[in-house]
């Protein structure tokens, strides 16, 4: 069945998914780990680069380890004007604010080194840490890249994912993939 037709069976998770299949994203590349999305799994981050044969991309990496590790690959689709949605499994919306040291960060209890790293690579940033903006932020930013054709970082709080929305529009993104 489809979203539209299971609509209790919506999560952030799944309209973050919904809205790259819109936009003509087929595959989804990501490097297993802890906090991100079961995908097509990939033997490193640098497999993002698929945009350049597709026309738009997305990868799935883990926080600050996994991100870090793709930015060379970001700011290469950058250069190339070529757009990629790169999202982080962000760290768990409850850990903001609590001076924390995660693990697989650089050792600092501020989260945003990596986000820091990516806005100058990078045409939009959005951290999905609520539901109350999650969508706008999500679509905001997917509109952006097909718009500027260059790569957005979309950092989703682990804990959001698998959680219902209030309400998530099902019209499509306004936007579509610019001619070359």
């Amino acid at each position: 069945a489809t979203l539209a037709a299971c609509p209790s069976k919506a999560t952030l998770g799944r309209h973050l998914a919904q809205r790259l299949v819109q936009i003509g994203v087929n595959d989804v590349f990501s490097v297993p780990g802890d906090f991100n999305l079961n995908l097509v799994g990939c033997c490193n981050e640098r497999n993002a680069g698929y945009a350049r044969s597709r026309g738009v991309g997305a990868c799935v990496v883990t926080f600050t380890v996994g991100g870090l590790s793709v930015l060379n690959v970001i700011a290469g689709v950058y250069s190339e004007n070529l757009p990629v949605i790169c999202i982080v499994g962000g760290p768990n919306s409850n850990g903001y604010g609590t001076n924390r040291v995660l693990r697989h960060t650089i050792g600092l209890p501020d989260f945003s080194q990596e986000l820091c790293c990516f806005q100058i690579v990078t045409c939009f940033q959005a951290v999905v840490n609520n539901l109350v903006d999650a969508q706008e932020l999500i679509d905001t930013a997917i509109s952006t890249a097909l718009k500027e054709s260059k790569p957005v970082y979309v950092s989703v709080s682990c804990n959001l994912s698998s959680i219902p929305p209030h309400t998530f529009s099902k019209e499509p993104i306004l936007f579509s993939i610019s001619p070359r």
